[in-house]
């Protein structure tokens, strides 16, 4: 049986994989892990197999809550091994079946789902100045390089801190943030300092609200109208240290009801058209949570779909 590493030894051990998380870093992070990186496949599968993988995602299913203005999940085989069987498996010689299924479902707000950049406008502009007119004008998908087939692949593996906003305001309690409560700034400094972890360029950032204790299993809440959320004082916040993507525990990102003033879903249009911030929805954070492992590698792969506005994903970390 193997012996269980510690942290430290942990990092020297698995150097390739402190490479693969300091992706999204600043150039002289880069060349500095460069270095560390196993001199063969080999040492690479060795490093990742050390560490703990903590899965992120929920699961897609017919009681998994999906918001209204999505079409609903749905989800049945259309071929049984006994109906194949039947038709390909008496013939002389063989012996084969297989199943097979029809799914139709919306690639945004599941179980989780990434937003791609073309997902939301601002007075019908997208990310870097696109026409969204112009880029949507076709049933084919979105344009402008925007929609989710074009999620770049160095954020695929990506370091990535675990703010744990609920936790911190519970008083070291699992305990959920109460509806409609706003993340702001004064937050995020202080689950940093508490936690004693650092937000660097490039990096992506989680926010913890406890509300994926109910996905599945209240679902009414989940979907409400009251969630708790980061606003435009917490976008800054991720905007003023150049995180590329932010992800949350509930359906839509941001506090809700996202209305300040008259304007609508501020905190979208902050991270996704005005700075290019992909924003991840519906992810599982519990596990993340319960090991206090606030610093790891985030694994996110989009579907290549062309021109989707987003995509859902088996997203997972990887810790030491």
């Amino acid at each position: 049986m193997r012996e269980p590493l510690s942290r430290r030894d942990w990092m020297v051990r698995t150097g390739g994989l402190a490479a693969l998380a300091a992706v999204g870093g600043s150039g002289a992070g880069r060349a500095a892990v460069a270095g560390a990186q196993p001199r063969s496949a080999e040492g690479l599968i060795g490093a990742l197999r050390a560490a703990r993988v903590i899965d992120l995602s929920f699961t897609w299913n017919e009681q998994a809550p999906v918001l209204g203005l999505n079409p609903p999940y749905a989800f049945a085989l259309n071929r049984t091994h006994k109906a194949t069987h039947e038709i390909f498996g008496q013939a002389p010689g063989s012996r084969v079946s297989w199943a097979s299924e029809l799914m139709f479902f919306s690639g945004q707000h599941g179980a989780p789902t990434i937003d791609a950049l073309g997902h939301i406008g601002r007075d019908l502009k997208l990310h870097g100045g696109v026409d969204a007119v112009a880029a949507t004008s076709s049933p084919g998908g979105i344009g402008g390089n925007l929609g989710i087939d074009s999620f770049p692949t160095d954020l695929m593996v990506n370091r990535a801190v675990l703010l744990d906003v609920a936790r911190h305001v519970a008083g070291g309690a699992s305990d959920p943030l109460p509806p409609g409560f706003e993340i702001t700034a004064t937050h995020l400094d202080a689950v940093v300092t508490a936690q004693a972890v650092d937000v660097r360029k490039g990096d992506s950032v989680l926010l913890r609200t406890g509300w994926g204790q109910f996905f599945g299993k209240d679902n009414a809440r989940f979907l409400g109208e009251q969630s708790p959320g980061p606003g435009p004082d917490a976008a800054k916040w991720l905007i003023a240290r150049g995180a590329r993507l932010a992800g949350a525990d509930t359906a839509t990102f941001e506090k809700r009801p996202a209305a300040y003033g008259k304007e609508l879903f501020s905190v979208h249009m902050m991270l996704l058209a005005d700075h290019g911030i992909y924003i991840v929805e519906n992810m599982n954070l519990e596990p993340l949570s319960a090991a206090r492992a606030y610093t790891v590698a985030l694994v996110i792969t989009p579907l290549k779909i062309q021109g989707a506005s987003g995509s859902p994903l088996r997203a997972i970390a990887l810790a030491p």
